[in-house]
């Protein structure tokens, strides 16, 4: 039986390393050990961007990017997009298995019932300009409710994080919908528990002056599945980031601002609307084919297609996809979407798009439903933001409790100037 090893001969000694093979990776730690001199600091690896590079063990996502697979704890995200729910998944993904009734009843309630904001809160947002981007106030508000919340600091105590935890999920809805009303001048609509989470969502965002305010089962529905999609996806930027500062034992509303911060890019949380501003610009399906050429020319990007991981379609992209029609049946038709499906037909047919595996991602349909939904392309990063508060949070409490987390602190190859003398400013050149 063939050794889990890996041989490595260094050209420059001639010395030969046996390194440990676990799991497909070998330990960054295990190229120390090679060395040209006992003062040589040891081999390093060089990874920018972390293309190659394991930084956890996770139990929460699992991508195969070669076959669309999108797995939450080992469950399809197809079969949990059709028959669950976004507090179900919610659970699934913290607590690691599917609630039963007794246990979704419970998580609903402690949710639902953490939806209010503090008025202090709201005060403190009613400070942003008028004109305020909803991403920055989101970022700064949800940074800004560590200093109502002191005990969030103690994050060994599970009971602790517990309720941070519910909080997190039950206020972020509420934070982003007075971030939308704030930007239109709108007075905030506060939370009511008898709506479902989306339902409650959509009632804080739209409600006008109607007694009560009902939601569309279908829109409602829609933007659950949207929820259930975007909860997490593996070791993306923004779950990184709240890895990465939640390492230094910071309370989780420090370590969310700071993944909200990674998703505010527009290389992350941006790209749906980098969609929408194609489309606009190609304005009818007759221009399509001129755009493509323009595409295979290197003149413009395709935006919305290919994927840093998935390297066939995006499973997410199918969901999104059948859930348009049943959204454009409520809302009317959005007269994008005809070009959005002939530049996906081109796509799909075309020798150059297939070589480079150009399939759709789950931001080429995503904006053309918020946008039909009625939300501004500035709203779309922060509706990203609220379901992925829960894969961050789920994130975030598996490197507490991982026994080999570490703060982090990566390595650097330094290609500076060596040692050398400071020159008084009168003999400087």
């Amino acid at each position: 039986m063939a050794k889990e090893t890996l041989s490595v001969v260094d050209n420059r000694t001639g010395k030969s390393y046996e390194i440990p093979v676990t799991h497909g990776t070998i330990r960054a730690m295990d190229l120390r050990q090679i060395k040209t001199s006992e003062d040589d600091f040891g081999v390093m690896s060089y990874d920018p961007g972390f293309k190659n590079t394991a930084a956890c063990e996770s139990r929460i996502t699992f991508i195969d990017g070669d076959r669309g697979v999108l797995l939450y704890r080992g469950y399809p995200i197809e079969q949990l997009a059709e028959h669950g729910t976004f507090l179900e998944t919610a659970y699934l993904l913290l607590e690691g298995e599917l609630p039963n009734n007794e246990e979704l009843d419970g998580w609903v309630h402690n949710i639902t019932h953490h939806t209010m904001l503090h008025e202090n809160v709201k005060k403190f947002m009613e400070g942003f300009r008028y004109d305020a981007h909803p991403m920055g106030m989101l970022l700064s508000t949800v940074g800004a409710l560590s200093t109502f919340y002191p005990a969030a600091r103690d994050i060994l105590d599970p009971a602790s994080r517990r309720r941070q935890v519910q909080r997190l999920i039950a206020k972020v809805p509420t934070i982003a919908a007075f971030c939308y009303r704030h930007t239109i001048g709108l007075p905030y609509v506060y939370p009511d528990n008898d709506l479902s989470y989306t339902g409650n969502f959509l009632n804080m965002m739209f409600k006008m002056t109607e007694t009560k305010y009902e939601p569309d089962p279908t829109i409602e529905r829609a933007l659950d599945v949207l929820f259930i999609l975007h909860a997490d996806h593996e070791q993306n930027c923004s779950a990184n980031a709240m890895r990465g500062v939640g390492s230094s034992h910071t309370d989780p509303y420090a370590a969310v601002a700071a993944a909200v911060g990674a998703l505010y890019g527009p290389l992350h949380g941006g790209a749906n609307e980098a969609v929408l501003r194609m489309l606009n610009e190609i304005g009818h399906v007759s221009r399509v084919p001129d755009f493509m050429q323009r595409v295979k020319a290197g003149e413009t990007r395709l935006m919305g297609f290919g994927h840093r991981v998935y390297r066939s379609y995006d499973p997410r992209a199918k969901i999104i996809q059948t859930m348009a029609e049943k959204v454009f049946a409520v809302t009317g038709r959005n007269a994008l979407l005809d070009i959005a499906l002939e530049l996906e037909r081109i796509a799909l047919e075309e020798d150059y798009f297939v070589e480079r595996k150009l399939y759709p991602n789950v931001d080429f349909y995503s904006g053309l439903i918020y946008q039909a939904l009625g939300f501004p392309t500035t709203m779309f990063p922060v509706l990203f933001g609220i379901p992925r508060t829960v894969g961050w949070l789920a994130q975030w409490e598996e490197m507490l409790l991982d026994s080999e987390t570490k703060i982090a602190r990566p390595r650097q190859i330094y290609l500076g100037h060596p040692t050398r003398d400071y020159v008084p400013i009168s003999k400087r050149s």
